[in-house]
């Protein structure tokens, strides 16, 4: 058993989805950076955009606890591999404190905050409410006595008689300490549209950002909260290797490859543990931009393409033609790509937006219409059925969706490899086209979920620079690439350093 004695931590939760929690949690944590405190965020659940605003606010990437996807016990091993021993821990949880897979809460932040034995500070909507609230509180301590719920946050208060109300109501029939109460907000925080939150590098009022944050800080007993944090149950984790890199570690032998992750305002849908994994397996990462980039970077082996929201920078993407043309030249020769969601729809022949219709790669067959509706938000499983160059068939793999595009329905449809059991997939409960030595789907994987998909990109691209040593080679212009980090500067994966505000 690993017995972490203190790393202080913290879950923050709310009585439902867009309660406050995400405001809070970024108050908290960039306030401790400035006061000059080592912080580590978490999220709990799949969601990239949380994450990368997490990531923004502490300073290095916030890692995705996600029990469905990996199971509670690997959940608390991931998090007990990547935070701080001597510092603050802040986990946010997800949709409201009991909401899980099921009607007995599986899965839920309330189950992620037992396993990590971590105190709740309960985030609650008090807008147009006094001693309801306390019933709410009250309630969520009887429903399950084990869960350690620590302190209240009030949030949209109404003044400072609204306020006391609350919480002489809360304090008295709960014996939990109000430790803030945030005003309403014109106008919120962070902008929102039609994934959820506008991700960092897409806000366009940061310089006005960390001021609004001081205060909501302002608000919040910070002290308080930070003492609360300090004071929790050592962690018992039992060991285990399921978070680490042993699976992929030294996959390539004497024989690295280069593999190129499309990454930028459109494209920046990553796991960090997922890059991870392909360097812990000897693979150079090489990031280059689909908005700025002439042409992909020279003598890659594979290419990796995240999620994102290339239909808000559809037109910006169509310009580059460049690159478009250099993307589908690598598809020509037959090089291993793998692509998820909006890597999906930069691979098609067109992306219609806003009654616009943009001209992407061209790679598969497919035209990609964005609408006003959700075509899949949730939970993905499916089951690979149809040879492919990635999975063998009989795998069963586990991920998550959130798409407003959709694949417009035509006569032959490209084969896909999965059946989906769970989930909507690109169509007909189908995902994963597969094309050349190409995987596209609409379903996102987690490498700590799935070690076996970096295992295999990474032989897939040995494979593929073995066959093709003397392939022509394509022209490209080299300083248009990122380059390559060491393993040790994947902190900065998931944030946008330009937008990024200086701090102590």
């Amino acid at each position: 058993m690993t017995l972490l004695a203190n790393s202080p931590r913290m879950v923050i939760a709310g009585l439902s989805g867009d309660s406050g929690k995400s405001i809070v949690a970024l108050a908290i944590l960039y306030r401790l950076r400035q006061d000059g405190f080592a912080v580590r965020a978490f999220k709990k659940g799949p969601d990239y955009v949380d994450a990368a605003w997490l990531s923004w606010a502490s300073g290095s990437p916030a890692r995705n606890l996600d029990s469905w996807l990996m199971g509670m016990e690997t959940a608390a091993q991931s998090f007990d591999k990547h935070c701080l021993r001597l510092g603050f821990n802040l986990v946010e949880g997800n949709r409201g404190l009991f909401d899980g897979a099921d009607a007995a809460g599986t899965h839920s932040t309330a189950e992620l905050a037992k396993a990590l034995q971590a105190p709740v500070l309960l985030v609650v909507n008090v807008a147009k409410m006094t001693r309801t609230a306390a019933a709410l509180v009250l309630g969520c301590q009887h429903l399950d006595p084990n869960l350690q719920l620590a302190g209240i946050i009030l949030n949209r208060v109404n003044g400072s008689r609204h306020e006391m109300v609350i919480q002489t109501a809360i304090e008295s029939a709960t014996g939990l300490p109000v430790l803030g109460a945030i005003p309403a907000m014109k106008g919120g925080i962070l902008p929102d549209r039609h994934l959820g939150l506008v991700t960092p590098s897409d806000h366009k009022n940061m310089d006005d950002l960390p001021r609004r944050l001081d205060a909501v800080a302002a608000h919040l007993d910070i002290q308080r909260i930070l003492s609360l944090a300090t004071t929790c149950s050592p962690l018992n984790v039992p060991d285990g290797t399921a978070c680490s890199d042993v699976s992929v570690q030294h996959q390539l032998g004497n024989n690295p490859v280069r593999i190129a992750v499309v990454r930028d305002a459109a494209f920046n849908f990553y796991y960090p543990e997922n890059l991870e994994a392909l360097a812990a397996g000897g693979a150079e990462l090489v990031f280059v931009s689909a908005l700025e980039a002439a042409e992909l970077p020279q003598d890659i082996d594979a290419i990796y393409i995240g999620g994102g929201f290339p239909e808000v920078h559809a037109c910006e993407l169509a310009a580059n033609s460049s690159f478009l043309r250099s993307l589908h030249a690598a598809a020509e020769q037959k090089m291993p790509i793998y692509a998820e969601c909006g890597g999906l729809m930069l691979l098609a022949r067109s992306i219609q937006w806003n009654g616009n219709r943009y001209t992407m790669s061209g790679v598969i067959p497919i035209d990609v219409d964005v609408d006003a509706v959700s075509h899949g938000h949730g939970y993905v499983e499916m089951t690979v059925t149809e040879p492919n160059p990635f999975f063998p068939e009989g795998a069963v793999l586990k991920g998550h969706e959130f798409h407003y595009s959709r694949i417009v329905p035509q006569l032959v449809m490209p084969l896909a490899a999965c059946k989906v059991t769970r989930g909507t997939g690109c169509y007909d409960k189908r995902d994963g086209l597969i094309f050349n030595n190409i995987w596209a789907g609409y379903t996102h994987l987690h490498a700590t979920a799935s070690p076996e998909w970096a295992i295999c990109v990474l032989r897939l691209a040995q494979k593929h620079k073995a066959e093709l040593r003397t392939r022509p080679a394509i022209s490209i212009q080299s300083a248009s690439a990122l380059s390559s980090p060491e393993l040790d500067q994947l902190s900065s994966l998931l944030g946008d350093a330009k937008a990024a505000p200086v701090l102590p």
